[in-house]
């Protein structure tokens, strides 16, 4: 992953900042080992850490400009230029002329950064679906930047402290949700979005939103070879370069890319799995279907809970916040079987799900929809009443559960279920750590969200909900970190700016038909995919960790190491932790084994910032 870094002061009558951009760049490439390049002048530096042919970066008589990724520009001029000079010449040509407009004229992941020493302005931005990040501080007058926060952390009199909110949030959403980071004064950039620096100010606005079309019609047939198409040369386009692998955890999206670079690239692809010797866990089953079906090269792993208690120290540092998905350490696993194999690109099915309705939550709430669209004077008066008398058992005690579910507006009730939420945050938390924090921050910024989106499907209104907060905040750094950890780097062809564009077109009915998810990709693939991995229901590298827990006494005690080291730190009730441990994980591993983890994440990750 690596990454780009800088800092900027225009006002500077020289380097006011001596080898700081060498500190933020070693941030950088700490844990693959890529080596940074730099552009500096007396107004700033700018450093960019990544694999070969993903750093760009231009020094001009005055300013600077880097790009990180694999951009490409939609603009024939900008492209020829690009061709004949480098990405990085073309940005700084493209800025020179159209300012910040020249962004969505970007196609593709990237960070981008310019620094015009002549205007006293500077630029950056992130791609669209945020698979590069970057994160941005004020340092006392000076624009720092960086896509780890460890990099802004490393310039000169950049404050340290811990936000708290971001700390609720992080047990509330297991992660920390963009803007927000885990230090007060940094700020993340949201997926395409840019920063504009002048001497006035910085301001932040979005330079590219998500537009849904909802009402344009074509013929099936069209629609699926206008579908494969755009896959096709995604994929073919995150195959360049060689040594190319891709996750197969057997669902229909890392099938579906397995199989199209077979077809794209005339050759077995070498593809990688991860399974569990654990109940209810183990996919290998439509891992290994689709290997056969696709003749693919195939190797596969299985995670043992020592794997788990090796990788936790090092999966909690590279995560340069708390981080508390637990698919990490498998995904983690995953591509140091690739990376073994000879491996330096690994292709993803990320994003899937996103774009075509693929969520089990996405039917469950168009379920609850079927109420909520009935006439209010009907819900209101005739049949909310019987959803709020005394509980009852059995079809009646279902029927108010589902009444009382579905009079809650969206997004509430698309957060109905949240872990913190129902064991209550005065359980959870201290009195002292709650009355600085705002408990009902969360729920109103996805709510905020939600009132954005640019549709009104409800369908479409959740994908782009979940673009931010499942993709973006969660799917993307795991798998990216997990990625760059192992010393592979990680391609998302699903969110190639043309499918993306196409998913936005489809109509509502196509992603969602009534509670039966992706509708459109599973027919546009059949025939393709095995029909068993089409019918599948979703799963992925879900790690048992819960049941674990409770099997395996190394983990159980490393575990317990951790959550007795996070009482001392005042946020969580001491009591609570005996309760999680002691009682709900013996009584639901799996359910209450989430909380475990991620306050045990949250404790390793203080550890990791001590230390590292």
């Amino acid at each position: 992953m690596s990454g780009i870094c800088g800092w900027f002061d225009p006002a500077c009558p020289g380097d006011a900042a001596p080898g700081a951009i060498d500190a933020m760049a070693r941030a950088l490439a700490r844990f693959d080992g890529t080596v940074p390049v730099t552009v500096a002048a007396r107004y700033g530096a700018i450093a960019v850490a990544a694999p070969a042919g993903t750093a760009h970066l231009h020094a001009g008589e005055h300013c600077l400009a880097a790009l990180w990724g694999r951009p490409r520009f939609s603009d024939a001029e900008l492209a020829a230029l690009a061709r004949h000079h480098g990405l990085a010449r073309a940005f700084a040509e493209g800025y020179a002329r159209r300012g910040a407009d020249v962004l969505p004229l970007i196609a593709g992941p990237f960070a981008a950064a310019i620094l015009d020493g002549a205007r006293g302005t500077a630029l950056v931005a992130t791609d669209r679906m945020g698979v590069h990040p970057v994160s941005h501080a004020d340092g006392g007058g000076k624009l720092v930047f960086g896509s780890k926060l460890d990099a802004i952390g490393a310039f000169p009199g950049i404050a340290t402290g811990i936000d708290r909110q971001a700390v609720y949030d992080y047990v509330h959403f297991h992660m920390i949700p963009g803007p927000r980071t885990i230090h007060a004064g940094r700020t993340r950039l949201l997926p395409g979005t840019c920063l504009e620096w002048r001497a006035a100010g910085a301001t932040t606005r979005p330079y590219w939103e998500m537009r849904y079309v909802e009402d344009e019609r074509r013929p099936f047939a069209e629609l699926r070879e206008a579908f494969l198409a755009r896959v096709r040369d995604a994929v073919r386009a995150a195959a360049a370069g060689g040594g190319v692998g891709a996750f197969l955890s057997g669902g229909t999206d890392s099938s579906t890319v397995a199989g199209v670079l077979t077809e794209v690239t005339g050759e077995p692809a070498r593809t990688y799995s991860i399974g569990f010797e654990a109940r209810g866990y183990d996919e290998m089953f439509y891992a290994r279907l689709a290997a056969r079906h696709f003749g693919t090269r195939h190797h596969e792993y299985y995670v043992t809970p020592d794997d788990v208690v090796a990788a936790i120290p090092r999966v909690a540092a590279i995560h340069d916040q708390p981080f508390g998905n637990a698919s990490a350490v498998p995904a983690y696993y995953c591509a140091r079987l690739a990376r073994e194999d000879g491996v330096t690109t690994l292709l993803g099915g990320d994003g899937g799900d996103e774009l075509f309705g693929g969520n089990e939550r996405y039917a469950k709430q168009h379920l609850y929809s079927l109420y909520s669209d009935l006439p209010a004077f009907v819900r209101k008066a005739l049949i909310e009443p019987l959803a709020f008398l005394p509980p009852e058992a059995g079809v009646l005690g279902k029927a108010q559960r589902y009444l009382r579910n579905a009079s809650l507006p969206m997004p509430e009730r698309y957060d109905h279920y949240n872990l913190l939420e129902r064991l209550g945050p005065g359980t959870v938390f201290t009195a002292e750590f709650l009355s600085g924090v705002d408990r009902d921050a969360p729920a109103a910024r996805m709510a905020e969200a939600y009132a954005e989106a640019r549709a009104r499907a409800l369908v479409n209104r959740m994908l782009a909900l979940d673009l931010r907060y499942t993709l973006a905040d969660n799917d993307l750094p795991k798998v990216s970190r997990s990625c760059e950890l192992a010393g592979v780097e990680a391609r998302y062809p699903l969110l190639d700016d043309a499918v993306v564009a196409f998913s936005a077109r489809l109509e509502p009915r196509l992603k969602l038909r009534g509670t039966r998810l992706r509708w459109f990709f599973k027919k546009a693939l059949r025939g393709f995919l095995p029909e068993e991995i089409i019918a599948k229901t979703k799963h992925g590298f879900g790690l048992p960790f819960g049941p674990w827990l409770e099997a395996h006494d190394p983990l159980r005690r490393f575990v317990l190491e951790k959550l007795d080291a996070l009482r001392g730190r005042g946020i969580v009730r001491p009591a609570f932790l005996d309760e999680l441990t002691s009682v709900h994980v013996r009584t639901h591993a799996g359910y209450y084994g989430t909380m475990v983890w991620v306050l045990m994440m949250l404790e390793q990750w203080f550890e990791c910032r001590r230390t590292g």
